[in-house]
């Protein structure tokens, strides 16, 4: 086989993180582990398939490193940020302070010059949030522990990375105060220009492009390369100016569709292509006398693990944490994977850290990828879950309330009408909905434009939504609502029902979902997606078995007290006191949470059900299992419909939904409605 061909080079890497990864998490390792022994296996030490040097290999790792740092900008919830940003930096100072004095040592004790050792402890002083997922299946995101620790990342990282710029400088030239000083002012000028410059000029490309989502998707890459090579020219590493360009644009991109678009493409491909380009660079002999003289990885281990837990004591004592929320500070901050490594990787190419330093550091990214997130399962579930604050709660009490007082607008419920088939259902579920509020119902058809109106397509088109929509109208009238017809003509068929939703003051859009694999099914799910992002008011994504009437039993899977959560109740409400059905809500904790945990979280739900006005029959349900999806799936099969919110972390046919979502959505036999909530501009 011709390793040199660009080709071939690219046909076997993608066949790598196609299967490679998938079979690892089948074993419970992180994938990214399985792409580095990949690359050990196809490296000069194993088939000799792949060279580290091939342009190829170069290209792709390269993007994927600086990809990488850029998405670790992206993920930060700067929201949270800014609600503890103050103790955020007092946790960041002591989780980067602590581990870079650690790092230093270790690299002294080990013969280390002193610019080696600063970096040493540069790259322990970050932490990579693999265990976010984690927090946010078992809703203590807003947990306060939680928040300074997400918050801290930014510290951590920019810190590191500066590090890395001035021990770099060093390196390569002769080291005097003003040199330092010059590149301290230049990267401070630097960081201002992007930080400042790219949020200003994204959100308005954003503004004049809002219907073309190809244009923002190049804006957002040009961003990231722009950064990256001014970070080159200015003598500062690239990963530096990828992580500052994540930043920028993080309020930009919000939760949108294009948001997910560069994240995937990151993910699936460039970013396993660092990874297996690391393993290319392990050299197996040199790897296992590492190993067998055990003393720096074992220095190094035990050195990140013991000051990131100094760190987290430290922050503990000063705020007065439980020993619970400190043991889940740490466990959040002990994955080293995204700054770490192309922090690594950079040292190693500079010639400033060695191979052993190398070896010691996959080793430690190995060893707290499984611990750190293995920890949190543990702690976190142990977590009280934040209550609403009262404002939130007295909000709600009216969030679904048809008075005047609570709604200056009548009811108004926007049917899209597109399929014939699932026509009826969702015209039928947003009538019971609007006589319960004594509203109306506006069923439309968006007819996608043309370039000449007097085109036949545009008029075939024309009839064909007159037909559905006037037949929408008489379903409608049978449950003796109000209902008025009406037919757009869109360039584009999300943003039409968006527009038209907002024109007619609508209280509630009902679409319709499909599981099927066909090309319209998956080009309507896009429209799902572009309408959750754009739409003014709540979304009801539906797929009904039944007539809508005919629903005696509504699940609710509730995984927290937020405002989302409770919003999606109080629907559930609505909808059951339409239909006369009974509402179970259904919140699944792990086995090890502590039972007085269990019983203040079904009294807080209770208290809050009260308060809110709640007359329907509702019941509680706490069920102990570590695997939610199975467990919502087995309480399905006793009711008539599943209702449960619409997440952004992936998709399935185009919704924005979370990984449990998904294994429901996929296996779930019964009816299902997925509620999403209209994005709010930061």
């Amino acid at each position: 086989m011709d390793g040199g061909n660009p080709i071939v080079v690219f046909t076997v890497l993608l066949a790598v993180i196609l299967v490679i990864p998938p079979l690892f998490e089948r074993l419970r390792l992180p994938g990214l582990v399985g792409l580095l022994l990949a690359g050990v296996l196809l490296g000069p030490n194993g088939l000799q398939f792949l060279e580290h040097k091939s342009e190829t290999i170069q290209l792709l790792s390269n993007i994927g490193k600086v990809y990488l740092m850029f998405v670790a900008g992206l993920e930060i919830d700067l929201s949270q940020f800014r609600r503890t940003r103050h103790r955020s930096a007092v946790f960041g100072f002591f989780t980067f302070i602590v581990p870079i004095i650690t790092g230093i040592i270790i690299g002294r004790w080990f013969g280390f010059g002193w610019n080696s050792s600063l970096l040493i402890g540069s790259i322990l002083a970050s932490h990579t949030l693999l265990a976010y997922p984690i927090v946010r299946r078992l809703g203590v995101v807003q947990n306060e522990a939680v928040t300074i620790t997400i918050g801290a990342t930014i510290f951590t990282d920019t810190a590191a990375l500066v590090i890395l710029a001035i021990c770099v400088g060093i390196h390569r030239g002769e080291f005097t105060l003003l040199t330092l000083l010059h590149q301290l002012i230049t990267l401070s000028l630097y960081c201002f220009l992007v930080l400042w410059g790219f949020d200003r000029a994204g959100k308005e490309f954003f503004q004049r492009s809002r219907d073309d989502q190809g244009n923002q998707f190049l804006f957002i890459l040009l961003a990231l390369f722009v950064a990256s090579v001014a970070a080159q020219v200015i003598g500062v590493e690239q990963i530096v100016g990828a992580f500052l360009a994540g930043l920028a644009v993080n309020d930009v991109l919000g939760e949108s569709p294009v948001k997910e678009k560069v994240e995937f493409i990151g993910g699936v491909l460039f970013i396993p292509c660092f990874f297996v380009d690391m393993g290319l660079l392990i050299d197996i002999p040199a790897f296992v006398e590492t190993l067998s003289s055990i003393g720096i990885t074992a220095a190094i281990v035990v050195g990140l693990m013991g000051s990131k837990f100094v760190a987290a004591w430290l922050s503990a004592l000063w705020y007065r944490y439980t020993p619970i929320e400190m043991l889940t500070i740490w466990s959040l901050s002990l994955p080293q994977v995204a700054a770490t490594l192309a922090t690594t990787l950079v040292g190693f190419q500079e010639g400033i850290l060695t191979k052993d330093v190398l070896n010691s550091v996959l080793v430690l990214m190995v060893v707290t990828s499984i611990l750190g997130p293995m920890i949190t399962a543990r702690t976190a579930s142990c977590l009280p879950i934040p209550q609403p604050q009262q404002e939130d709660i007295e909000e709600l009490a009216n969030w679904w309330d048809g008075s005047e007082e609570a709604q200056p607008h009548p009811f108004t419920v926007v049917v899209p009408i597109h399929n014939p088939q699932t026509q009826r259902s969702l015209v039928e579920l947003a009538a019971l909905l609007a006589r319960h509020e004594s509203g109306r119902v506006v069923p439309v058809t968006i007819v996608p434009a043309q370039v000449h109106m007097d085109d036949p397509q545009l008029d075939a088109a024309l009839n064909r939504g007159r037909k559905l929509t006037r037949r929408a109208v008489e379903l409608a009238e049978v449950y003796g609502v109000e209902a008025t017809a009406a037919l757009r003509i869109d360039d584009d068929v999300a943003l039409g029902i968006s527009r038209f939703s907002r024109e007619q003051n609508a209280s509630l859009i009902v679409l319709g979902w499909s599981e099927t694999g066909s090309l319209r099914a998956r080009l309507f799910g896009n429209v799902i997606d572009r309408v959750l992002w754009s739409s003014p008011c709540p979304v009801a994504i539906t797929r009904l078995l039944d007539a809508p009437e005919h629903i005696g039993s509504i699940l609710v899977p509730t995984r927290d007290l937020t405002p989302s959560t409770l919003r999606i109740v109080r629907f559930a409400q609505a909808l059951a006191s339409s239909s006369q059905a009974k509402v179970v809500l259904l919140h699944v904790f792990l086995t090890n949470t502590p039972p007085e945990q269990i019983g203040q979280f079904e009294q807080d739900l209770r208290n809050i059900l009260q308060e809110t006005g709640g007359a329907i029959a509702t019941d509680i349900q706490t069920v102990a299992s570590n695997n939610i999806a199975s467990t919502i799936l087995q309480e399905a099969q006793n009711c008539d419909l599943v209702l449960m919110r619409s997440i952004r972390r992936g998709t399935a046919g185009g919704m924005a939904v979370s990984d449990i979502t998904t294994q429901v959505i996929r296996q779930v036999q019964t009816s299902i409605i997925l509620f999403g909530e209209p994005h709010r501009l930061s």
